[in-house]
């Protein structure tokens, strides 16, 4: 007997309200839950807190508070939220941006209807998702950040906390851009426990999202081992 799983749970956050209506019912066509919609920042945070949504489908250009408050807020108030940024713009300060901010992914508007359900899909499943072009973009400022030189640790800071053989494994195919999809097989073992082993990982370096991880990743060299 098939496991039943419970529907994805979807916000959409637009401030065109035919854009914001049409993604809405797309997704909810498809099967996915939508527990909210929003047209401005200052409702889109109060709704996500109050409807509590798997992924928040969010456009940057909004009024009263900017996506990326948005996202920055929301992610800080539950780090286990996805934010999909879906965006007119292909800027790379706005891609880059919202990343920093915790996205886990940026698609255009431009993106076909299929595009978009596959891009929930994944990104409530935690990989990261993006525009083709975009991801490269994105791993590429990931290595500027870690060039950058660390701050100094406080001076009554203990030693770097250990992680398993198996945490660092994960953490090292992270680094290299796999979907935690790729990792679970190249590895062979669930998804489940790659997203696991990933939050075991992130509490013990007491990091909050998958930027700050890939960072620690590449500062120390994974990426290349």
């Amino acid at each position: 007997m098939t496991e039943q799983r419970d529907p994805i749970r979807v916000m959409v956050v637009d401030d065109h309200p035919m854009w914001r209506d049409a993604v809405a019912r797309d997704l909810a066509e498809s099967g996915l839950e939508v527990v909210a919609t929003a047209g401005d920042g200052e409702q889109a945070v109060r709704r996500a807190r109050a409807a509590a949504p798997d992924v928040l489908v969010l456009d940057l250009n909004l009024p009263a508070k900017p996506g990326v408050q948005v996202c920055r807020e929301l992610v800080a108030h539950n780090p286990a939220l996805r934010v999909l940024v879906l965006s007119a713009s292909g800027e790379h300060a706005d891609v880059l941006e919202a990343v920093k901010s915790g996205a886990t992914g940026y698609l255009l508007k431009s993106a076909s209807t299929e595009e978009l359900l596959d891009a929930v899909r994944r990104t409530a499943a935690g990989d990261p998702v993006f525009t083709p072009g975009l991801a490269g973009l994105v791993l590429g400022e990931y290595r500027r950040l870690a060039a950058e030189p660390a701050p100094a640790p406080d001076a009554g800071e203990p030693g770097a906390p250990r992680l398993t053989d198996r945490e660092t494994e994960v953490l090292r195919l992270v680094a290299k851009g796999l979907s935690y999809k790729q990792i679970a097989e190249r590895l062979v073992i669930s998804h489940r426990t790659v997203q696991n082993h990933v939050q075991n990982t992130l509490g013990k370096l007491q990091l909050h999202n998958r930027v700050e991880l890939v960072r620690y990743a590449i500062e120390r060299g994974l990426d290349d081992a």
